[in-house]
């Protein structure tokens, strides 16, 4: 199927494996999500400079085609991880929690495609303005960080494709082909997964975070932090902080609060009562935990059969 964003970036499917920290900041994942046709994405948020580029190279030696690197341009050493970036001659660069406009130049001169997460119209203006090739729209049902305003990706990635002019990857809430195909129908040019792609053997998270979001139904999370909030799984800490915040803790207490967890203690340790166990709502729809390149090969059937149906 082609679309706008399948030829700007040269993949086969409109299917995008959602950086997810730890659980893409290795090759595995998005070495076998690009082999199936899809885009692969390494999360360079939690990475330490030598592992990166280490994974990258791993990833150029796993797959020659398209992959992506998702990086927050907020972390520390981003000028470092950027610089790493443009030596590795990355095809494809997805940022999100920064202004893009200061980086693009750089990276056009070497080809690569930049795509920036937005969950909010203003942002989305803001970061098409400067010049993006394409935007990654989120809301309120993904996983990680959603829009603290609580409007749906149905809502706001229509919104977002009213008022501009670029190609619109649409993330939340999608966990199967008929998600995408959804997505698509509502005008988007991809779709992004990400809680359907940590369920796969793949992901390199630890193994009792991958029960619990297997364990999770639709609503099985909440979201923790009001102004950056997080959707996590309703476990001891998120209920910890409800608590705090009901009972009007202070702000000093309640931001040491929110920094006693982590999501590295929930995926890379196993505390799936204390650590930030983040996931999507689309958590609900996954029953099973399948190889990458499956779940590839079930999205795209069942995206195909859905638009069929549309089609008769």
């Amino acid at each position: 199927m082609k679309t706008r964003l399948t030829q700007l970036l040269g993949i086969e499917h409109p299917i995008i494996q959602a950086g997810m920290s730890w659980a893409s900041s290795s090759a595995a994942l998005p070495v076998a999500v690009s082999n199936a046709g899809g885009l692969g994405v390494v999360a360079a948020g939690p990475m330490f400079l030598e592992d990166l580029q280490r994974t990258l190279r791993a990833v150029k030696a796993g797959t020659d085609r398209p992959y992506a690197v998702n990086v927050p341009l907020y972390r520390p050493q981003i000028e470092q991880v950027l610089d790493i970036l443009e030596q590795e001659r990355v095809p494809i660069l997805i940022a999100s929690q920064g202004g893009p406009r200061a980086h693009l130049e750089r990276f056009r001169r070497i080809g690569c495609k930049w795509l920036h997460v937005v969950s909010t119209l203003e942002h989305a203006l803001k970061a098409a303005a400067t010049g993006v090739d394409a935007l990654v729209v989120v809301g309120t049902e993904a996983g990680g960080h959603p829009p603290a305003n609580g409007v749906s990706s149905l809502v706001g990635v229509r919104r977002v494709l009213q008022a501009v002019e670029v190609p619109v990857v649409a993330g939340g809430g999608v966990a199967d082909g008929y998600g995408v195909a959804a997505m698509l129908a509502l005008g988007a040019d991809a779709v992004q997964l990400g809680t359907r792609f940590l369920l796969t053997e793949e992901a390199s998270v630890h193994q009792q975070y991958k029960a619990a979001v297997l364990a999770s139904e639709v609503d099985g999370t909440t979201l923790v932090g009001k102004k950056l909030p997080v959707r996590m799984l309703r476990n001891r800490f998120a209920q910890t902080v409800h608590e705090a915040e009901e009972g009007h803790m202070d702000t000093e207490q309640y931001a040491a609060l929110l920094t006693s967890s982590s999501l590295r203690q929930a995926a890379l340790d196993g505390d799936v009562e204390w650590g930030k166990v983040e996931l999507g709502q689309a958590a609900g729809l996954v029953q099973e935990i399948l190889p990458a390149g499956v779940v590839m090969e079930n999205l795209v059937r069942e995206m195909r059969a859905a638009l069929q149906r549309l089609q008769g």
